[in-house]
C-alpha cells in the first residue's frame, strides 16, 4: 500500500502545533473550516467548498504529542485511510541529532528559538493513482499553512493553499 509522508520544522512550541491541529478555530485557519472538537471518538466534518467533505473520526489525542484520525467519509480513496500527526519538540541541537534529515530546515529556522518537528503520515491509501499524487502535494501546501500560522499566526486554508503570498 502506498503511504503519504511529510516531516516539517515548525518554529513554534509543541502545545501551539498540537492546539493548530486539534482546535476547530487552529484548524479552520490552516486546512479548511470544520466543526472539530479535540476529543477522541468524535468526528470532525471539514468542508472543501459547497458539495465536497471529509469526515475524519479522532482516534487518539495524546497531548503536545500525537493526533490521528481515520477517515469515514469523503472521496472513496480517502475512506479508510489514516491520518496521523506526530509532534517532537526540543531544542534546536538535540532534534539535529535525532533527526538529521531535517537539518536544512532546522538550521534554515529564522526565529532562532527551539521549535517542533512536525511528522504527517497518511497510511492506507490502496493504491498509486491521480488522487493520490494531489494529495501527498496537497498536504505539502497545507502543512506549509500550519507552519504559517504557528509562526506568525496566518495561515493559507482552502481555498488559498496554493498561493505563493499570504
Amino acid at each position: 500500500m502506498p503511504n503519504i509522508r511529510h516531516e516539517l520544522f515548525i518554529g513554534a512550541t509543541a502545545e501551539n502545533v498540537y492546539r493548530a491541529i486539534t482546535s476547530q478555530e487552529g484548524l479552520s485557519a490552516w486546512w479548511t473550516s470544520t466543526n472539530a472538537k479535540p476529543e477522541p471518538g468524535s468526528v470532525a466534518h471539514f468542508a472543501f467548498g459547497p458539495d465536497y467533505f471529509k469526515e475524519m473520526k479522532i482516534t487518539a489525542l495524546t497531548p503536545s504529542k500525537q493526533v490521528n484520525w481515520t477517515c469515514i467519509a469523503g472521496a472513496d480513496e480517502w475512506i479508510g485511510t489514516n491520518i496521523s500527526f506526530t509532534l517532537h519538540a526540543d531544542d534546536k541541537d538535540t532534534l539535529l541529532k535525532i533527526h538529521p534529515e531535517a537539518k536544512d530546515q532546522i538550521q534554515q529556522q529564522r526565529n532562532g528559538g527551539n521549535g517542533t518537528l512536525l511528522s504527517l503520515h497518511h497510511d492506507g491509501w490502496r493504491e498509486y493513482t491521480p488522487m493520490f499524487a494531489e494529495c501527498n502535494y496537497t498536504w505539502g501546501q497545507f502543512l506549509r499553512s500550519l507552519r504559517l500560522l504557528c509562526e506568525t499566526g496566518t495561515g493559507q486554508p482552502w481555498p488559498h493553499q496554493h498561493h505563493t503570498e499570504g
